[in-house]
């Protein structure tokens, strides 16, 4: 039987000045991350490592400063406001690349603080929706505490751990954080999404980012036929698609017949989906998204978004001018990766404007923004008024494209701000 202790025992493990990896999305270890932040008068200098978080994340809020350090290697919600502070960083990465950085002990481990399912018969927890660079930190960390959550899904692939391998053993029972993408879908993303459909053949294999307009552009897809799915996160749109036998790998010429994947967020319906679902494969995003592996399936398209786009195709996904927003990533290593795939197609997909009607085409990006896809990587974008293909294009006409694609009323700005700039008439 395993030997289950308190959340408070299992804690007492960290010590100061360690550094300590988080779980992430929805396998963020929210009751353990309390009970931390409970003990941080006996903590100083722990350093917390960690993408996408989810719920609560306690230790982040400013009276832990003298505790604990974000250092963040993709920015969530919860933890944004610290890293743009003097509480925390960010560390910009490639997806694929992370890994690295913990197996070469660039950013050594000392413990892993993990959600798990429960055990099998022989003993086998799996890390559930959340493979990603967690595979990574468990096969290095120094101690690995893990809650041992019911509520999560045992999933195939890279996720198999031993109960024998975890040191500290938590039984908790709480339902795992969700996100409806396909509720918030709205009519501007379902014309892009309409449009990147229109760009994606049959026998195509998928990456999706995430947001809306991936799902928006799933939601697109119910009269294609035989497409597949190679992606670094996987929300509930494919549900559907998988189901219909539209989504059926049969095509991809790289891990036929398997959903590949790294994680999953979504809904609890997504996450019933795919417990102990074989057609699922979890694998470590070092695999995943490694480009060579990604251009190995024909016909790769990646849908990517971005927060705003120059006019000669540089890409800030990350960033809203200094302010640290979200991280590099997969984007990089999809882009590239379905450009050299055979008849592949890396595809920035975008509303021409943002909620509070800014224009996300611009003369210029912000200062201090980051450029995520460089204007040598881009090729297409859409935005719901059509689609501009870049590649092989010079800078005068790339401007002319992205002006045809942007809001009508943002469209004289760009071209006076393009005249300026290129000198054209």
């Amino acid at each position: 039987m395993p030997n289950y202790i308190s959340a408070e025992e299992a804690i007492y493990t960290i010590k100061s000045g360690n550094r300590v990896f988080f779980h992430g999305s929805a396998c963020t270890p929210n009751h353990l991350i309390d009970e931390l932040a409970k003990q941080s008068r006996r903590l100083e200098n722990v350093e917390m490592v960690s993408i996408t978080q989810q719920g609560n994340v306690e230790i982040a809020k400013p009276e832990y400063k003298d505790s604990f350090f974000i250092n963040s290697l993709f920015v969530s919600t919860p933890v944004r406001e610290a890293v743009n502070s003097e509480r925390g960083d960010f560390v910009p990465v490639f997806l694929s690349e992370i890994p690295i950085l913990f197996r070469k002990n660039i950013l050594s481990l000392d413990v892993a603080l993990i959600t798990v399912s429960p055990p099998d018969k022989h003993g086998f927890c799996t890390l559930g929706t959340s493979v990603d660079v967690a595979r990574a930190a468990v096969d290095t960390a120094k101690t690995i505490v893990a809650v041992v959550n019911p509520r999560m899904p045992r999933t195939h692939g890279d996720g198999m751990i031993h109960i024998d391998r975890i040191h500290k053993l938590v039984w908790h029972e709480e339902e795992l954080p969700t996100v409806d993408y396909g509720s918030k879908v709205g009519k501007e993303e379902m014309l892009v999404g309409k449009n990147v459909a229109e760009l994606i053949d049959d026998k195509s294999t998928l990456q999706m980012g995430i947001g809306t307009i991936p799902d928006a552009v799933l939601k697109c897809l119910n009269n294609h036929k035989d497409l597949g799915i190679h992606t670094e996160m996987l929300s509930d749109g494919v549900i559907d698609l998988i189901q219909n036998d539209i989504i059926n790998n049969k095509y991809k010429g790289y891990n036929n017949n398997k959903n590949i994947t790294s994680f999953c967020f979504g809904t609890r319906k997504l996450y019933d989906y795919v417990d102990d679902n074989t057609v699922f494969a979890f694998r470590d995003v070092s695999e995943v998204n490694f480009p060579i592996n990604i251009m190995k399936n024909k016909k790769m398209v990646a849908i990517n978004s971005a927060i705003e786009i120059d006019l000669t195709g540089q890409v800030c996904a990350d960033s809203i001018g200094t302010i640290q927003y979200s991280g590099i990533g997969g984007q990089m290593d999809f882009m590239r990766g379905a450009a050299l795939s055979e008849d592949g197609k890396p595809i920035i997909a975008i509303t021409s404007r943002t909620k509070k009607g800014i224009s996300r085409i611009v003369p210029f990006l912000k200062q201090g923004a980051g450029v995520v896809t460089t204007r040598g990587h881009i090729h297409y974008v859409v935005t719901e008024y059509g689609t501009a293909y870049l590649y092989g294009k010079n800078l005068r006409q790339r401007a002319q494209e992205l002006i045809s694609i942007a809001h009508p009323d943002d469209r004289e700005m760009l071209e006076i701000a393009a005249h300026e700039r290129f000198k054209h008439s």
